[in-house]
């Protein structure tokens, strides 16, 4: 158990260390190229659903309503770009060295169920019985009980 609880407070470090890389990563590589068609910074990137939009120098809506969409595009960005990664470096890599590992120790042999097992032993003794009865015409195992009952007069077919 403690092992699990190390192996995820590690995960949560390096998550969030990761995430400042994808951050930057968004911040100076992809708003760049997505600036390209118009701003620079996603934040920037609003519609104006109702009214004409008055917006002040410092990025605020001082008429009418804007919807800010950029914001959203680079949150986006990120995630995608963050699970991207962590499945093609990490989980992807992961699984194929599970594959190899199960491949290397060979097939599991799966413990057989009490059903099982039951069924197994009474199909030993319908076996062992039906022999039994072909070859001296008595019925196995019940030798000793059923001459006990016979002799002390206990009907045994009621």
């Amino acid at each position: 158990m403690r092992g699990n609880v190390v192996e995820l407070a590690v995960a949560v470090v390096v998550g969030a260390a990761f995430g400042k890389i994808v951050d930057a990563v968004v911040k100076g590589f992809i708003n760049p190229l997505v600036g390209a068609i118009g701003t620079q910074d996603l934040d920037k990137y609003r519609s104006c659903l109702k009214g004409p939009c008055v917006i002040d120098a410092d990025g605020t809506v001082t008429k009418g309503v804007a919807l800010n969409w950029g914001p959203v595009l680079s949150a986006t960005l990120t995630f995608l770009i963050t699970a991207a990664v962590v499945y093609f470096l990490m989980i992807l890599p992961m699984n194929k060295y599970k594959e190899r590992q199960q491949a290397k120790a060979g097939p599991v042999e799966v413990p057989k169920t009490e059903i099982e097992l039951l069924t197994e032993i009474r199909d030993v003794l319908l076996a062992q019985q039906a022999e039994g009865n072909r070859s001296d015409g008595s019925v196995p195992g019940a030798g000793a009980g059923l001459a006990k009952q016979r002799e002390s007069g206990v009907d045994i077919g009621k």
